[in-house]
């Protein structure tokens, strides 16, 4: 009997997460996943909720694979343990680590130092948290594995912005990728491949808010703003979750096992404008 593959994915009740645990349970991984459901007041819109997690596990058996879900703050080293440990229980192995987790605010600032120590914690520590956690359980494994980390186009180039959500975004999403080229340096005796991977605009509640629609208005009215910075060069305004988790799942399967330590944008051209 062949034994399944387990990623461990961050933010999977709805947006990228999610695409991620369904493209990879129909590819023949069973998935632990963890995601706040609940919202962060110095943020301007809505987190993912219990029932949007429900609705991740239900689209997850419906692809064919198993999932063990929770609610759990990649913040707190309590909350990833005790979603490690659920998974083992169940699955008895980790060779994934997918850590999607990440907050925005792009609009004016209300705390703007709280603003920036959430959107550090989450986007930055939060990452780091996570791999502490879970990497040893990947490598307990002796089998290699995969780790991929959500960074973004302004992890690539960054654009002018007094706001503090936007500068602590690009401070996070840059500093992830140094993170990526330790890991894979330090890792890669062992076959474990570390890559970021740099989306740009995705459908995601992220983006689909009326926090963020306000901005995209006034950018398509003309004025200036951190939207009206970030163009693609391809004709797509905005790219699906799918499209990113299309990608992800090549990188962590066999077909892309001597990659490691790249950034990979998934950007309709935005780096090169």
């Amino acid at each position: 009997m062949t034994v399944k593959k387990v990623a461990f994915i961050t933010g999977v009740a709805r947006g990228q997460g999610r695409a991620h645990a369904v493209k990879l349970a129909s590819k023949g991984m069973n998935i632990i996943g963890l995601d706040i459901c609940a919202d962060i007041p110095s943020m301007d819109y809505p987190n993912a909720t219990e029932d949007d997690l429900r609705a991740t596990v239900k689209l997850v058996e419906a692809a064919g694979g198993e999932i063990v879900a929770a609610k759990g703050d990649v913040r707190s080293y309590d909350d990833l343990r005790r979603v490690l440990a659920m998974g083992l229980d169940r699955f008895g192995r980790v060779d994934v680590l997918l850590a999607n987790a990440g907050i925005i605010r792009l609009s004016p600032d209300g705390d703007r130092d709280q603003t920036w120590v959430d959107i550090i914690d989450v986007n930055l520590t939060g990452v780091w948290r996570t791999i502490e956690v879970v990497l040893p359980a990947i490598r307990a494994g002796g089998r290699g594995g995969s780790i991929v980390i959500t960074s973004s186009t302004a992890g690539m180039k960054g654009v002018g912005t007094d706001k503090a959500g936007a500068q602590a975004y690009t401070a996070a999403k840059r500093g992830l990728v140094g993170l990526m080229q330790v890991l894979a340096n330090q890792y890669a005796p062992e076959m474990i491949r570390v890559n970021t991977i740099h989306p740009t605009g995705v459908a995601t509640g992220m983006n689909l808010n009326p926090a963020m629609e306000k901005l995209m208005a006034e950018a398509a009215a003309g004025g200036k703003n951190t939207i009206s910075a970030m163009q693609n060069a391809l004709p797509i305004p905005i790219l699906q979750a799918e499209n990113i988790a299309d990608a992800v799942a090549w990188l962590v399967s066999d077909e892309a096992a001597y990659i490691t330590g790249i950034q990979l944008p998934l950007d309709a051209g935005f780096a090169i404008r």
